[in-house]
């Protein structure tokens, strides 16, 4: 049972770890251009240089939507990863974990729905660009999005143990 704990624990680290990189990290997409390699993230778009992400006015609200749903998932896997081992410590048996595993499937929630968007809206657009690809932090994310479901599936099949 120990050794199941400490491994969900690092699981649940490297998701956070993989959250931040994939949110603050400006490879989302990738294309190549006359300039060399271009790269979009969720705040800017870099070449040479990284400059504010140029955006049209009709897809600035699902942006800002992706960027805060990314946000969010940041902060509720925080919160589970705290929730999680004060539970360990103070509550019995029984009871253990009900609240983590919710705030994961919470987290779980918001990752959908911020790559889900960014998959809808941005996957083809990557400015000055001739032909362009996923790049790592949009990977990850969707990596983050399948650990964040099996954590918090693990975390209530553990609080009857």
């Amino acid at each position: 049972m120990l050794v199941l704990l400490a491994g969900i624990f690092v699981v649940h680290i490297a998701t956070v770890i993989m959250l931040f990189v994939s949110t603050i990290a400006n490879v989302w997409m990738v294309g190549t251009s006359y300039l060399g390699t271009v790269s979009t993230g969720l705040w800017r778009l870099c070449n040479n240089t990284c400059e504010q992400l140029p955006v049209s006015s009709g897809d600035e609200a699902s942006l800002k939507a992706v960027q805060a749903f990314m946000i969010l998932s940041i902060i509720f896997s925080v919160i589970a990863l705290v929730m999680f081992i004060v539970q360990l410590f103070t509550l019995e048996k029984g009871k253990r974990f009900y609240i983590t595993g919710a705030i994961m499937l919470v987290c779980w929630l918001c990752i959908l729905i911020g790559v889900s968007i960014y998959t809808a809206r941005f996957t083809s657009k990557v400015p000055l660009s001739t032909s362009s690809h996923h790049g790592y932090c949009f990977i990850l994310a969707w990596i983050c999005f399948c650990f964040s479901f099996i954590i918090s599936i693990l975390y209530l099949v553990l609080r009857k143990k």
